[in-house]
């Protein structure tokens, strides 16, 4: 089912009976639980920055009677900077399209049709659609300032701003190419089985391929040396458009606890998660599963209770460093898992004067339609990157 791409009318846009049910899931954890539309802060430029410090390793003084003053000392400040990235839609529905409520299509028609504003009911799935794309930035979003006008500003994802505390548990594959005619890789004993997972971390061609995604090994051309991939268990191949000359590829490995305990405890030691009540795993379904079945298998520490969080409900899970949120999160990547510091994470609005942040108004008029534009602009406030930690290549 596609979209509307222009002006919705009676043709394009027709209206059904019966109870209206949502095909696509609009959940939006992360953003919600840091302040969402409602909470987080404000910029008065496109860019926006905080201050970070350390302190001096902690030690045991040694000092006399009657000593003098040390020497002064003093602690330094960094800054640490993001972006505002604009969000921009449009809605345009004709007039006749508006009036004529009763006008069906399908069967049951002397039922009511249940939109009966429809800008209103547009303008109203536009914006969850934009929600969807802030939540997707802040855990995908890829750092882009643009040096003018001819590119968009793109804000760092905490995935993206992540440096320090990245541990990549996967296996190492040897040498990987791959033949764009026949959508077969190569790489020397490989020892890959179908249903295995794969992760791109570096791609030389390949056009068709992505870094960070998880692929899986099908049957289809598996061999000693050779397989093909899929974007689904048991899917069709991925289509190699360009030639892969090179690349660095893993292959997935299943998530254990001691994985989990090495990450938390890297981030832990960098002054992360020192707060219990903000300390939060994010995973997708694959790693959801898999986080479970490893923490009850090794201790039966997982507790199903819940804790809210900026009105998202979590599970925890006691580890050796606390107890953890665990937030579920479809727009992890599946081979993934975060650690974030959640207290130290906010939205951070470019609020347009006397409109606001993520506002809707009218167009001006040029034909029979009524056009609304939705805009908006915000950025992810991370605080310190040590404060948050990933694990990449596990097995989905």
């Amino acid at each position: 089912m596609s979209g509307i791409t222009g002006l919705g009318t009676n043709y394009n846009l027709p209206n059904y009976t019966g109870i209206l049910h949502q095909l696509t899931p609009d959940d939006t954890p992360f953003f919600s639980a840091i302040g969402g539309l409602t909470g987080g802060g404000q910029s008065t430029d496109t860019q926006f920055e905080w201050q970070q410090y350390d302190l001096r390793a902690a030690g045991q003084p040694e000092v006399v009677e009657g000593a003098p003053a040390p020497t002064a000392q003093g602690r330094v400040r960094g800054n640490v900077s993001n972006v505002c990235q604009i969000h921009q839609e449009k809605v345009s529905v004709a007039y006749s399209k508006i009036a004529a409520v009763g006008k069906k299509a399908g069967l049951n028609n002397e039922a009511t049709n249940p939109v009966r504003d429809e800008v209103d009911w547009q303008v109203e799935v536009m914006l969850k659609q934009m929600v969807r794309d802030v939540e997707y930035s802040f855990v995908n979003g890829l750092y882009q300032l643009p040096a003018d006008n001819t590119t968009g500003r793109k804000t760092r994802g905490i995935l993206d701003a992540i440096e320090t505390n990245i541990v990549n548990a996967g296996t190492a594959l040897p040498a990987t190419t791959a033949v764009a005619a026949t959508n077969l890789f190569t790489s020397t004993a490989h020892g890959l089985t179908a249903g295995d997972t794969v992760v791109f971390t570096a791609l030389t061609g390949g056009a068709g391929l992505l870094v960070d995604v998880t692929y899986y090994v099908i049957a289809s051309g598996l061999a000693a040396n050779t397989f093909r991939l899929s974007t689904a268990k048991g899917g069709t191949e991925v289509d190699v458009t360009t030639d892969l000359s090179a690349s660095t590829a893993y292959e997935g490995v299943d998530l254990t606890t001691t994985v989990v305990d090495d990450l938390l405890q890297a981030v832990y030691d960098n002054g992360g998660i020192s707060e219990q009540d903000t300390a939060t795993l994010m995973v997708n379904s694959a790693q959801k599963r898999k986080l479970t079945k490893a923490y009850a298998a090794a201790y039966g520490q997982y507790q199903e209770t819940s804790r809210n969080v900026g009105g998202v409900n979590l599970t925890t899970l006691e580890t050796d460093f606390g107890r953890l949120n665990v937030m579920l999160n479809r727009y992890v990547p599946q081979h993934r898992l975060i650690v974030t510091s959640l207290e130290q994470c906010t939205p951070v609005f470019l609020e347009v004067p006397d409109k606001g942040h993520f506002f809707a108004e009218p167009l001006a008029k040029t034909g029979a339609s009524d056009d609304v534009q939705l805009y908006g602009e915000v950025g992810l406030g991370y605080g310190t990157e040590k404060s948050h930690g990933t694990v990449l290549a596990l097995k989905a």
